[in-house]
């Protein structure tokens, strides 16, 4: 239904090269065996040939990420740094609701090679990334006005609608299920037999959404309709939807005050990279360190 220009990324995660390399997730076994896990005819390939493969594509790149994740760790304990299980979550949250539910975020992560606790891992080793580093990062009001004004399309609240609906492909199908509805059957559990696309597990739900993100004929129910309402069947290039709306969100238009918290926020993180490396070269003499593969 939400066209595809509209796609959502994952957001929030720092764009840190120190921490992109731990998907491959191969650190950690103490020793490599020749378990066989392919064969074709009677050549095998065993974990021995994989593990051989990576250390030569990306075993060096790997280990500078884990020495790096190390200082990182060792810096935010003498700084007595922590970051709480509550502020993870709260952020792992946000990503969540930013992709649209628990399963859509599930997926998206999954198709990049991650899974929730490694963006668990990800989120803290950000929080700590960003402490150590905040006091070299000094923002002024001025630079905070001056992003708001660049961005100030990033903050307004668009009008939204959160509602769900129920699609099937016949106009007659689509008029006795909403007599269905009048006769006061669940639309959730109507739209769970009957609705002919994804959302029909979820009882038809659509989540929140703005203008521009579904098909005219849908929008233009949605949009005119008071919450809690349901409509009659309407036709668009999917086939005949019976609408219901759950919430609307009114525009609004942005204030500075409001956002001053989230824009020094987002400074730091874009200074974060360009202020790394002076710190890295500061704290690197400290430690003791062997890399057996370049050394």
């Amino acid at each position: 239904m939400k066209n595809s220009k509209k796609e959502k990324y994952i957001k929030g995660i720092l764009v840190l090269a120190l921490i992109t390399a731990l998907s491959l997730n191969m650190v950690g076994c103490s020793k490599v065996d020749s378990e066989i896990v392919a064969k074709v005819n009677e050549e095998v390939i065993t974990k021995e040939d994989i593990y051989n493969i990576l250390v030569a594509q990306s075993g060096e790149q790997l280990v500078e990420t884990l020495i790096n994740e190390i200082i990182i760790n060792s810096e935010a304990q003498k700084a007595e740094i922590e970051v709480s299980e509550e502020e993870v979550q709260a952020e792992l949250d946000k990503l969540i609701e930013a992709y649209g539910g628990e399963e859509a975020f599930k997926d998206a992560i999954t198709y990049y090679g991650y899974d929730v606790d490694e963006m668990k891992k990800n989120i803290n080793m950000n929080f700590k990334i960003k402490r150590l580093l905040e006091p070299r990062v000094e923002i002024t009001d001025e630079e905070i006005e001056e992003y708001f004004d660049e961005n100030r399309h990033e903050f307004i609240i668009q009008e939204q609608v959160k509602a769900s609906h129920i699609l099937v492909r016949e106009e007659n199908e689509a008029n006795e299920i909403y007599s269905m509805i009048e006769d006061g059957e669940k639309f959730e559990d109507l739209a769970v037999e009957y609705s002919v696309d994804g959302s029909s597990i979820y009882g038809g739900d659509l989540g929140y959404f703005s203008r521009g993100e579904m098909v005219k004929e849908f929008e233009d129910t949605a949009f005119s309709l008071d919450i809690d309402e349901i409509s009659r069947p309407i036709k668009s290039e999917f086939g005949y939807h019976i609408i219901k709306v759950f919430d609307k969100i009114e525009e609004k238009t942005p204030k500075l005050e409001d956002y001053k918290e989230l824009i020094r926020d987002k400074i730091l993180e874009e200074n974060i990279p360009y202020v790394y490396n002076d710190w890295y070269d500061e704290i690197i003499g400290d430690y003791k360190i062997e890399n057996k593969l370049v050394d």
